[in-house]
């Protein structure tokens, strides 16, 4: 007969590696990041939290190479130095990269980083079920099987977290006056990049394909009657 134990010391231990993730994450951001001094973008972030009735927000620059977009557990919002490096060389324009601070805002607004413990803390107890009752049924198999359906099912919900953002990013666009459009060149433009011979853009390597995303765009465009 299966025990509950392994479960609930599964699920106390998801839980507390990730306050020691954040912890950690938290602390590395502090000694890594700088402020965002920037007059264009400051303009358009003001705009955004306008339009959502809040005080103006900071947006904070990730010193690190990767073009990349990142909601802190705590709600900060970063956007990478090479993500900067590139608007400050006119590869991307303001209004594309107040798109990725749209979608990041959307991790923050939607509860995405305390619904990612709540998954993380259940799929280590998922995996620990399964792997009790398949290893029994599969000995020495069973515990690979059940960490990639875990994983699956992870990957699963971290591609719905990106649509969710996405569409509250493009709301946001629409009603602070900035539009969809720099959102979705900028999904054009990342998707070059990583067909042109670049390394691989970070912001677009574990989430879904850039067609797939302006084509969600799109569709919600339509269903809200959005030219």
């Amino acid at each position: 007969m299966l025990t509950l134990t392994p479960i609930i010391l599964a699920l106390l231990y998801g839980f507390a590696a990730y306050q020691m993730s954040s912890w950690r994450t938290r602390r590395h951001l502090d000694a890594n990041s700088r402020e965002l001094d920037d007059a264009a973008l400051s303009e358009l972030t003001g705009r955004m939290a306008e339009a959502q009735g809040i005080p103006p927000f900071k947006v904070h620059i990730y010193d690190i190479e990767p073009v990349n977009g990142l909601a802190a557990p705590d709600g900060r919002i970063f956007i990478t130095r090479g993500f900067h490096d590139k608007y400050r060389a006119g590869e991307v324009t303001a209004k594309e990269l107040a798109s990725v601070i749209a979608h990041e805002m959307g991790h923050v607004a939607l509860g995405h980083t305390r619904r990612r413990m709540i998954d993380f803390s259940g799929q280590n107890a998922m995996r620990t079920a399964l792997a009790l009752i398949l290893n029994r049924l599969i000995p020495g198999v069973g515990v690979w099987i059940a960490g990639g359906l875990t994983s699956l099912l992870a990957a699963r919900l971290s591609r719905r977290d990106e649509y969710e953002a996405d569409a509250y990013a493009s709301a946001l666009l629409v009603k602070s006056g900035i539009g969809t459009g720099p959102q979705k060149q900028m999904f054009r433009k990342l998707d070059a990049m990583a067909h042109g011979g670049h390394s691989m853009p970070a912001w677009i390597t574990s989430h879904p394909k850039p067609e797939q995303r302006i084509a969600a765009i799109e569709s919600n465009e339509k269903r809200w009657g959005v030219r």
